[in-house]
């Protein structure tokens, strides 16, 4: 019906808006896109309702229809749906408004509530008596939380605090970090009581979160930390006990524990095994014994006055008796025993015996001088070389004399050569007792022999002296080695060509003139070359080679092998001349000798030959006459001279004494005149020899210093010697470089102004030593310098003396004989420094003088 209409639509307008309301209401905690959505369908719900109100006021009034179009009508429903849409959305706007404060104020509470917590759990995890690390991640470093007592010893710094090693004990810093280890990696959560360095127990506990690990260390109270310590302790123990039966289960050795009623309580699987038991427990249920009933009454009884029992006890194992060293102790809560065996060591015992015994008597056969001294020093064995060698009586030496005794018997009685300082000396020789490595010395007895003595320390104490008498193996060593070189330096400086062969046919020897004839090149002749190829190669140079004879006469049978001579003749024109000379060993020698030129110059050698031995004539008659006719009557003028001085010959005036003094002083400036004249001239006639041995530098330049004293006392000259950087010996003739300084010496003493300072140096320099001698004189001119070397040639230049001339000649002689060389650095207000220079080793060790 029309009349029903209306009350429908507006009841479904009203039921719409509240709809829309509480759907509103409903949604307010809702997303912001779904409150719009909800806007939008008021809005249109709005304009839904307004149209049937319009259509019922069309149809009650359909007199005024044509004043009110249909288009105005749609106007009208549409403003109205507007207005109501904006009134329901301001209406939703303030509900909104309204429960977002009642949100705000609630969560302000929730802060609050929240930092109140915080704050309360930073105050406790900052108490002093705990601390806590806390890892956030596997990348950032640890926070630590709190600290700890300063009586714990933790540092507060955080890389020192981690450092578990640096402030706790060994064990506990060890377990912690594996601990800490597996909770990180696993997830493992740990308690532990650790203790510091300090002596504090801590409790220490590990957990780990989602995202978090913490580690938190507690200090305890008095009353724990004795607890703590007790555990501490007892974990110690029973660990160390766990480990001591553990190492005890692995001896060799048989172990057992008794209980104090005698019962085992314990063995170890030695003692199972021993006893033929299937395991250590059976060994104990089975109460299986080790040593015998006697053996074990015995260790009862000695217990009763001592608690400790130690004897070697027998016993057998599996059929056969064994030696133990048994070792039992007792307490009142039972004993402990270990047996070693020892059977091994008896049998290794009498077997050392009986070598011992064996080596004695082997020793006791040589030719060598053996004695054997124990760690107290004592003699303990010597044989028969030694008794002869020291020719001591054998009741000293069964007396066990000590080795220093044995040293001052051997002093007193002069078979020793005297020590400057004997005490050090000796003291030297004992401390073989204490060294580690063998010693040897050598002694040069008083009789001549010479000894090598060799100290070898044993392993258990005491040395074994061995005195081996090298006197005839060095004299024959020494003269072997004197041949061979020799030989070496004979044939690399010979002019002939020398090549020795084997029986083999390979070259054994040559030198170096063998190559240079026959135009040879250096490598293709090496030890070991078969004589075949040096023919290929010689073959090539002589015109007619007499290399296929060489070869059959090295190489050949015996009617082949047979001494030949002849000459070559090369293609270059060189004739050689050339021996084949069998030696006895089987070896064969071939000599070559270039005598291209023999027959041109045989007369002019001849002539020159005749006239080089008429000088060596004269030379040698000149030495001979002068050696007798000047030294001898000098030598009488002089002793004639300190015989006129002494005072049993009679008394002298002052003038006849000073005559005599000015007499045998000139007669000693002649001598040594004399004597210079004789070396030059033993120089020049080729027949001077050097007498080559390692000499002491000190001792040398100490003797000549001695022989100038005097000159230089008498002008108040200083002698300043610098060798610092010497060695301490070299190579060369004693008495001749004694000489060379000392006409060195006195020719600057000569010059030097008075109260100055002449300077000796000694060097060690790349090519051997040099030896300057320094002095402040006036110097040389360069005319002088020129002819200061030469014979005879005295000079004033400001000197005190005029000699004859001959110092430098004869330094400059010897030095070059020695293979040196001399220089002179001179200056007008610089002084004289005449500098030597010897090799370090002259070639040869014995070097002949040379015209």
């Amino acid at each position: 019906m029309p009349g029903d209409n209306p009350p429908r639509a507006g009841k479904a307008v009203s039921g719409g808006h509240e709809d829309s309301i509480t759907t509103g209401s409903a949604a307010a905690g809702g997303a912001l896109p779904w409150r719009a959505g909800a806007r939008l369908g008021t809005l249109l719900a709005a304009a839904t309702s307004a149209a049937p109100l319009l259509s019922v006021a069309a149809h009650a009034d359909t007199g005024v229809a044509a004043a009110v179009s249909t288009v105005e009508v749609m106007q009208l429903a549409m403003f109205a749906g507007v207005m109501g849409a904006a009134l329901v959305s301001a209406i939703f706007l303030i509900r909104e408004r309204a429960r977002t404060a009642s949100q705000n104020v609630q969560l302000r509470a929730r802060i609050a509530d929240v930092n109140a917590a915080l704050q309360r759990s930073e105050a406790l995890l900052n108490l002093r008596d705990q601390r806590v690390v806390v890892w956030s991640s596997e990348i950032k470093k640890p926070e630590l939380i709190g600290s700890l007592p300063l009586e714990s010893g933790a540092p507060d710094e955080r890389s020192a605090f981690l450092a578990f090693g640096r402030w706790l004990m060994p064990r506990s810093a060890a377990a912690l970090e594996n601990a800490i280890a597996a909770l990180r990696d696993q997830a493992k959560t740990f308690d532990l009581v650790i203790e510091t360095q300090a002596g504090m127990p801590l409790e220490v506990h590990g957990r780990k979160s989602a995202a978090h690990v913490l580690v938190r260390f507690i200090s305890l109270s008095e009353t724990l930390r004795s607890q703590a310590r007790l555990k501490i302790e007892n974990q110690r123990l029973s660990a160390d006990y766990d480990t001591m039966l553990g190492l005890l289960d692995a001896l060799k050795m048989p172990t057992w524990l008794r209980a104090a009623d005698g019962r085992l309580k314990w063995v170890n699987r030695a003692y199972a095994e021993a006893v033929e038991a299937g395991s250590a427990e059976a060994a104990v249920r089975e109460a299986k014994e080790f040593l015998g009933g006697q053996a074990r009454e015995q260790i009862a009884e000695q217990h009763k006055s001592r608690p400790v029992f130690e004897q070697t006890l027998s016993t057998v194992i599996e059929g056969d008796r064994h030696m133990f060293s048994v070792t039992d102790f007792a307490s009142a809560d039972g004993s402990a025993g270990l047996a070693c065996d020892i059977s091994a060591i008896e049998t290794i015992r009498a077997e050392y015996e009986r070598t011992v015994r064996s080596h004695a008597d082997t020793l006791d056969q040589l030719n060598t001088a053996v004695a054997i001294f124990d760690t107290d020093e004592n003699l303990r064995f010597f044989n028969q070389a030694f008794q002869k060698l020291w020719g001591l009586d054998g009741g000293f030496l069964h007396s066990a004399p000590s080795n220093a005794l044995l040293l001052d018997r051997l002093r007193s009685e002069g078979k020793i050569a005297e020590q400057p300082e004997w005490r050090r000396w000796k003291e030297n020789l004992l401390g073989a007792y204490r060294a580690v490595e063998s010693q040897e010395h050598w002694w040069h007895l008083p009789d001549g022999k010479t000894i090598r003595v060799v100290a070898n320390p044993q392993p258990k104490g005491g040395v074994t002296w061995v005195f081996e008498n090298l006197t005839e193996k060095m004299d024959l060593e020494s003269r072997y080695q004197t041949a061979v070189r020799v030989q070496g330096e004979t044939l690399d400086n010979l002019a002939e060509g020398v090549a020795v062969f084997g029986p083999d046919g390979r070259l054994r020897l040559s030198n170096p003139a063998f190559i240079a004839l026959w135009g040879l090149a250096p490598d293709a002749i090496k030890a070991n070359v078969h004589v075949s190829a040096i023919r290929d190669l010689c073959d090539q140079r002589a015109a007619d080679s007499p290399w296929g004879g060489f070869v059959a006469a090295i190489t050949g049978f015996d009617d082949e092998r047979r001494d030949r001579h002849g000459q070559a003749e090369l293609v270059n024109g060189t004739v050689l001349s050339y021996a084949v000379i069998h030696l006895p060993n089987g070896q064969v020698m071939m000599t070559f000798v270039d005598v291209t030129d023999t027959v041109n110059v045989e007369r002019a050698l001849k002539d020159r030959n005749e006239a080089l031995e008429k000088s060596d004539q004269l030379k040698n008659e000149f030495v001979q006459h002068v050696s007798y006719e000047l030294r001898s009557p000098l030598t009488n003028i002089i002793g004639f001279t300190e015989l006129l001085s002494l005072p049993t010959t009679g008394p002298l005036t002052p003038k006849q004494r000073e005559y005599v003094e000015h007499v045998g002083s000139s007669s000693s400036v002649l001598l040594t005149i004399v004597n210079d004249i004789l070396d030059l001239a033993t120089v020049d006639a080729g027949i001077m020899q050097l007498d080559i041995s390692e000499m002491s530098i000190d001792r040398t330049i100490a003797a000549a210093a001695e022989l100038v004293a005097d000159r230089l006392e008498e002008h108040q000259i200083k002698l300043k010697v610098d060798a610092a950087s010497a060695p301490k010996s070299f190579h060369g003739d004693e008495i001749r470089v004694r000489q060379i300084l000392y006409n060195l010496l006195s020719n600057a003493a000569n010059y030097a102004p008075a109260a100055s300072t002449i300077t000796l140096t000694c060097r060690q320099m790349a090519d051997g030593v040099e030896f300057s001698v320094h002095d402040d004189g006036p110097g040389m001119p360069p005319d002088v310098l020129e002819s200061v070397f030469r014979r005879f040639e005295p000079r004033a230049n400001g000197g005190r003396r005029r000699g004859a001339g001959l110092g430098l000649s004869i330094v400059k002689s010897f030095v070059e004989l020695h293979g040196g060389t001399v220089r002179i650095e001179t200056g007008a207000d610089k002084g004289t420094t005449v500098i030597c220079t010897f090799p370090e080793t002259p070639s040869g060790g014995i070097r002949e003088a040379a015209e």
